[in-house]
């Protein structure tokens, strides 16, 4: 049998110990972030944004994943299409704004003219023998999971969307995104690569230190703990913590909502994980008081104690569904050691601002936890340029899903570029 060269790419992936951080050119290097635009974000379902960023006909709202544009538009018949954002003439970006309101899509060029179907209905110019019907704008695949929209790049799109659907709407499903506008929206650049950012995401074990505002209504122990290393007063909270998992559990499915964990986040292509878990205090929402941030509640419900359901997709986001609100959160590279973190705010479209809810009450702790993320990502960036660097072991206990987070992408990247 012949020995065939491998790449530096195929290198670095046989390099990974199991349980281990990433070697550093993961982080760092411009060639390894083009193959993760190639071959993650180019081929898998990426999640950007929800209906209610498109809400009524005509709506556009533009999405950037890497060099391409996405124009995710709703149509006179109340569907949801996703088109490349670039005219079928000479290529010139047909939207520019991230939302607008349109009645056809009208090149600021020279003025070729598409309906929100996509097709070519007016080009000046162009001769007898000039086809429209041939020129119409290039379609991307989009799907929405309840209200949440992902896109794939790829020709054929990987084909477990439609079990995770299957398995993960009925947990979205009573929230009502659909019914939903977005109250709030967050972009912030952060200092690293986007592999940092998610890693970072997928374990609370920095919380405790780092997070005093997340953890006045998020139990950190609903992401895993060692009790053999903790006092007194933690293990006390743990224990109440992991009774109050049982007993909301039986209640909140007893009333229609599903809420005990599924995990997938590595054994499936369109992998997710999602679980409802309980809030602190008066346990009702994502705020410093743990109460209702918004007066009118989400969907048909009746009180908006009803803990948080988390649900983590992969490979770029996560998001909290609440009784009053939701939030949700994407990451795309914008280079090598630069990541877009996109949060948004949901509440009910009927909710109004200063009556029904107070802004800075329904954002303040994530919005604070969003920096302080920043700056630990950062920070992580910064050493992975350091030649003492190495990759270091996740902890059994409290990083399973950073673990599985990573196992999931190197599996990708070795399904696509060999290993």
């Amino acid at each position: 049998m012949l020995d065939l060269p491998t790449t530096p790419l195929q290198q670095l992936l046989r390099q990974r110990l199991p349980g281990h951080s990433l070697p550093a050119p993961f982080y760092l290097s411009p060639e390894v972030l083009e193959a993760d635009m190639a071959h993650i974000f180019g081929k898998h379902w990426i999640y950007v944004g929800v209906e209610p960023d498109v809400a009524e006909a005509g709506d556009v709202a533009i999405f950037d994943i890497g060099k391409t544009s996405i124009a995710v538009v709703r149509d006179d018949d109340g569907e949801v299409r996703a088109f490349h954002n670039v005219c079928r003439h000479r290529g010139a970006r047909l939207v520019t704004d991230e939302k607008t309101t349109v009645g056809n899509l009208v090149c600021p060029y020279h003025s070729w003219t598409y309906n929100l179907a996509g097709d070519l209905i007016h080009a000046d110019h162009m001769g007898p023998g000039f086809k429209r019907s041939c020129h119409g704008l290039k379609p991307v695949h989009i799907r929405s999971l309840e209200g949440l929209l992902f896109v794939c790049l790829a020709d054929e799109p990987p084909v477990d969307f439609d079990e995770m659907a299957r398995r993960l709407g009925p947990y979205i499903a009573p929230h009502n995104v659909r019914n939903t506008k977005v109250a709030f929206q967050s972009d912030i650049i952060e200092p690293g690569n986007w592999k940092l950012t998610m890693e970072n995401n997928r374990e609370c074990y920095h919380c405790g230190t780092n997070h005093p505002e997340l953890t006045v209504p998020l139990f950190a122990y609903g992401f895993g703990f060692s009790p053999e290393e903790m006092d007194e007063f933690d293990r006390a909270n743990a224990e109440r913590y992991g009774c109050l998992i049982t007993k909301n559990h039986a209640e909140w499915e007893a009333e229609g909502l599903p809420s005990r964990e599924i995990d997938e986040l590595d054994t499936m292509v369109t992998a997710f994980r999602t679980e409802r878990l309980p809030l602190d205090g008066e346990g009702e929402s994502h705020t410093l008081d743990t109460k209702a941030a918004c007066k009118k509640l989400l969907g048909d419900f009746a009180s908006a104690k009803l803990g948080g359901l988390s649900v983590w997709t992969q490979p770029n986001s996560w998001h909290h569904f609440l009784g009053d609100h939701i939030v949700t959160f994407s990451v795309l590279p914008l280079d090598a050691e630069r990541s877009l973190l996109r949060t948004k705010w949901l509440v009910h479209k009927d909710a109004v601002e200063g009556v029904d809810y107070d802004l800075e009450n329904l954002t303040s702790v994530w919005l604070a936890t969003n920096d302080q993320d920043s700056e630990l990502v950062g920070l992580c960036q910064q050493g992975a340029r350091s030649p003492a660097y190495e990759p270091g072991p996740y902890s059994p206990n409290t990083e399973m899903l950073v673990d599985k987070f990573i196992n999931w992408y190197v599996g990708r990247m070795a399904e696509h570029v060999g290993r």
